[in-house]
């Protein structure tokens, strides 16, 4: 589409996974499959060691009826084949972490033979970042959009530690029927290996994140979204340097009561390593 990009990156599958389960660690075959990835990667972007995000998606999570949402463990700016080969494991461990089980035992999910996709992505360098909702999550208004949307990567707003703009906007006409400036008092910047949440400079607390036109262009690519997957999107998505990436896509499984604010599944894959 003419109205996002889709950072580059690759899958590792369930059936890595699965196998790398039953070995007890990451088998060589499957090692070199991912540094073969990583370098496809890399000669991709133009970079010779490609800064990404590393996600976990659970194969029966975001579904229309139970998100694993800031369940699993995500590490962002990664970089280099061996930091990349310790983020894989530390996705596949969290899989057993308690808040894991827990969220499985509620909604009468399997606790045995777990099977986790490993999403790596190009970490997409976020000026601002934005989660929206095609429809609204509170109040279940199934005639508006809710986005909010702070500086920097989106850990801050996922992780609930900001409190970002907000914007509710008709889907008629998408005019803004609300907005509101949050405190924003803190950013979740990259540094060399990884992340850190700062402090945001005064002057940018007292400013709207995202202009009239940029939450324009966001609304519509909610519109967008929600026409092709067929029902109410959960999205994350971000600006840099001007641009605006998708970053995840997934149904909105509660309508009508309070929902964290939370995303975690990236989209737009281009290799599988199996």
């Amino acid at each position: 589409s003419a109205l996002h990009r889709v950072p580059p990156g690759f899958c590792l599958t369930a059936e890595a996974h699965r196998r790398a389960a039953a070995q007890g660690c990451l088998t060589p075959q499957l090692r070199d499959a991912l540094a073969v990835s990583y370098a496809a990667l890399a000669e991709r972007t133009g970079h010779a060691e490609p800064c990404v995000a590393v996600r976990s998606s659970a194969i029966d999570e975001d579904g229309p009826t139970a998100s694993f949402a800031g369940q699993h463990d995500t590490y962002l700016n990664i970089a280099g084949l061996e930091a990349l080969v310790d983020a894989v494991e530390r996705c596949w461990a969290s899989a057993r972490a308690e808040q894991v089980l827990v969220y499985r035992r509620q909604h009468g999910l399997a606790l045995d033979d777990m099977r986790l996709a490993v999403l790596v992505q190009q970490l997409a360098p976020a000026d601002v970042s934005m989660v929206m909702f095609s429809a609204n999550p509170v109040t279940g208004a199934r005639d508006e959009l809710l986005i909010t949307a702070s500086w920097g990567l989106g850990e801050s707003i996922v992780g609930g530690t900001v409190t970002p703009d907000s914007w509710r906007i008709s889907k008629l006409d998408l005019e803004p029927l609300e907005t509101r400036l949050g405190a924003k008092q803190r950013m979740t910047v990259a540094i060399p290996g990884g992340t850190r949440e700062v402090d945001v400079p005064r002057l940018l607390r007292g400013q709207l994140v995202l202009s009239a036109q940029q939450v324009r262009e966001v609304a519509q690519l909610g519109l967008a979204l929600e026409a092709q997957m067929g029902w109410p999107v959960d999205v994350e998505c971000a600006y840099a340097r001007g641009e605006l990436y998708l970053l995840q896509c997934r149904p909105i499984t509660t309508l009508g009561g309070t929902r964290a604010l939370k995303a975690a599944t990236p989209a737009g894959l281009s290799a599988v390593v199996a």
